[in-house]
């Protein structure tokens, strides 16, 4: 957003400052394991995972888990807590099911990185449609592209507790 834009949006009372989340790190950048929230292993990864990989505990997305988080940055140990900001979301689907992934970390994420991002979210949406048709699952795999992380985390909904 230019400085101006900035300056209106902040004079109609409009916050310009990305989201601040806490994320749960699941899976740490460079693991080959890929487990769920509660920390059953999924699938074991041909390649390790090029980011911290984790999750709103407070959140659900569409596909009815928790509120995917990519928290960019030096690795972080599993189980770790971290208040990140959230700068993009990239929209994936998986067996046609659309998921968001916010992109999070404590600086605003480069050009470069945003890009990476994206590439291995294409990748790894190739990926999961090679799993899905071995374990003898259809449905459309793509990644959705760069998107704003106030509509990903608009379409989820809160955690209800029990």
């Amino acid at each position: 957003m230019r400085s101006w834009q900035r300056q209106q949006a902040d004079t109609a009372g409009i916050s310009t400052e990305p989201p601040a989340l806490e994320v749960t790190i699941e899976i740490p950048s460079g693991s080959f394991l890929k487990r769920g929230p509660t920390g059953k292993v999924d699938f074991v990864s041909p390649f390790p995972c090029p980011f911290n990989y984790g999750s709103v505990e407070t959140l659900v997305g569409l596909e009815g888990d928790l509120l995917d988080a990519v928290v960019l940055g030096p690795r972080l140990s599993r189980g770790t807590r971290v208040t990140v900001r959230a700068f993009g979301a990239v929209g994936l689907t998986d067996r046609g099911m659309y998921d968001d992934k916010l992109i999070c970390s404590q600086h605003p994420p480069g050009r470069w990185q945003r890009l990476l991002v994206l590439l291995f979210f294409t990748f790894y949406a190739r990926c999961k449609w090679l799993l899905n048709l071995f374990r003898g699952q259809t449905g459309r795999n793509a990644c959705e592209g760069w998107g704003e992380p106030g509509a990903a985390i608009a379409r989820a909904r809160p955690l209800n507790p029990l």
